[in-house]
């Protein structure tokens, strides 16, 4: 397979700034031109790993985990230093649990105000809507 940053990039669901940004970081390699670099020639081409290293960023990004901790995943992984990894998952891990937390609290409280919307509408209706109300300063 012999991709161009293109094809690479839209395999891979990215833009190629993207790619290129990720190789800027050191998350993914840079290629050869295929003329050599001296005149700024050539194409330079992508590889199967290269496919599999930028969907390895993508998914571990979905996952939620930072450039910074996704780098280190991918040297440990060359190291085979599965504690590290696994301490890292479950870092992870506790990070969405505080995150769902906080958006469950953040859910319950806007039902909240809808209900109140709802039976001040019932009432008279006069005065703010509690839901505006609740965000204003």
């Amino acid at each position: 397979m012999q991709l161009t940053i293109g094809k690479l990039a839209s395999a891979g669901g990215v833009g190629v700034e993207t790619v290129r940004y990720y190789q800027r970081r050191g998350l993914m390699a840079t290629p050869v031109r295929s003329g050599g670099e001296r005149w700024g020639g050539g194409i330079r081409r992508y590889g199967a790993d290269d496919l599999r290293r930028l969907r390895f960023i993508r998914s571990a990004q979905a996952a939620g985990f930072t450039l910074d901790e996704i780098s280190e995943l991918l040297a440990l992984e060359e190291s085979n230093d599965r504690a590290r990894v696994r301490l890292l998952a479950r870092q992870r891990i506790d990070a969405l649990d505080r995150k769902i937390a906080q958006m469950t609290e953040t859910r319950a409280a806007l039902a909240r105000l809808a209900d109140q919307c709802a039976a001040s509408d019932a009432g008279d209706g006069r005065g703010p809507c509690p839901i505006l109300a609740a965000f204003e300063p």
